[in-house]
């Protein structure tokens, strides 16, 4: 029997990516049992065009966020499977067919593929996700040139939310995206709460999706760095018990700094600001609520070097980005070596 599957696409006024989306979700050699597009309140024709297409829509009143957005499409899902799909991806004919495939022979819970770059295919856009002890996050070997090192399948906790096909009992116990995140590193929450529960996913490199990235806010938006930043200290907030933070504070202070050094070079230093005054302003009452996620600082701590560790690897091998190269002289990796 045919897994049942079920796409959520959130969209806001991208009718012209959602068009490209959507015809790549018909050319699939594993069909959906439907598509659903939850739309924040555009106002280009894409709730009408979506339609055309023979989606399901649901419409929101207001651009409510890319979590809350997907979260409706979650609950109004039918398939045992959901994909996510940014509405800016677009997917190879068995994109489908291929993560489905691995998620029954891995038994994983969720499964990624590679994200090459839409305009320079020959270019990783992402191969998973990774974060730092610092509560910095990245797309492993982003910009780097496609090559044997991204082939090989692996174990991952991160389900990278610009593309993945995920088990319903995954969101079950897991939960679903934290709509406080509004956009940016929701699926990076999500990935840690996985990992706590020792609920891992699989890469599948075999499965390819072409991604144009920050289509919609654009990139180094003035959006993108406040939501960033915000969402970096919101990590931070909900995960790391107080000893953890301490004992991280190197780190920590590394990775916040370079980022609004980074911010700051682009002209973007404002909005590394606002976000800023964002994220500490939410950050108690997100720690209140999150609670049982702090329970197990030595866990946490694990999770994270292993994650950091990775990210090491996959710069050593691919290329040294300079924030990355920056930070590793900052914050050396205690099990491996600095750039």
């Amino acid at each position: 029997m045919s897994p049942c599957v079920s796409f959520v696409i959130p969209n806001w006024n991208r009718r012209d990516l959602l068009l490209a989306l959507l015809g790549s979700v018909r050319a699939q050699t594993l069909q959906p049992v439907e598509v659903l597009v939850v739309d924040n309140g555009s106002q280009d024709g894409s709730v009408e065009l979506a339609r055309e297409a023979g989606a399901r829509v649901l419409e929101l009143k207001a651009n409510r966020g890319f979590s809350f957005a997907v979260n409706r499409g979650i609950e109004a899902a039918r398939g045992d499977l959901i994909a996510i799909l940014n509405n800016d991806v677009e997917l190879e004919p068995d994109w489908t067919e291929k993560l489905a495939a691995s998620l029954e022979q891995s038994g994983g819970w969720f499964a990624i593929g590679k994200l090459l770059d839409y305009a320079n295919r020959d270019r990783i856009d992402g191969a998973g996700d990774a974060i730092c002890r610092g509560g910095a996050a990245c797309r492993l070997g982003h910009a780097r040139p496609d090559s044997v090192f991204f082939y090989t399948p692996r174990v991952t906790f991160f389900p990278s939310a610009t593309a993945v096909l995920m088990r319903r009992g995954f969101l079950e116990r897991a939960g679903n995206f934290d709509e406080s995140f509004f956009a940016y590193l929701e699926d990076v929450d999500l990935g840690l709460r996985a990992a706590l529960l020792d609920m891992g996913g699989i890469y599948t490199p075999g499965a390819v999706a072409y991604h144009r990235g920050s289509a919609t806010l654009g990139a180094w938006s003035s959006e993108m760095v406040k939501c960033l930043t915000r969402n970096q200290i919101l990590l931070l907030a909900k995960f790391y018990p107080w000893a953890l933070i301490w004992r991280f504070r190197i780190p920590i202070l590394a990775a916040q700094a370079l980022w609004a050094a980074m911010a700051a070079r682009r002209g973007r230093l404002l909005a590394w600001l606002r976000g800023a005054a964002s994220g500490l302003g939410s950050s108690l009452a997100v720690r209140r609520s999150a609670v049982r996620w702090r329970k197990d600082g030595n866990r946490l701590a694990e999770i994270l070097l292993r994650s950091e560790g990775e990210l090491v690897r996959v710069q050593s091998a691919a290329g040294w980005d300079d924030y990355w190269r920056w930070y590793f002289r900052l914050a050396p990796h205690p099990q491996e070596p600095a750039p």
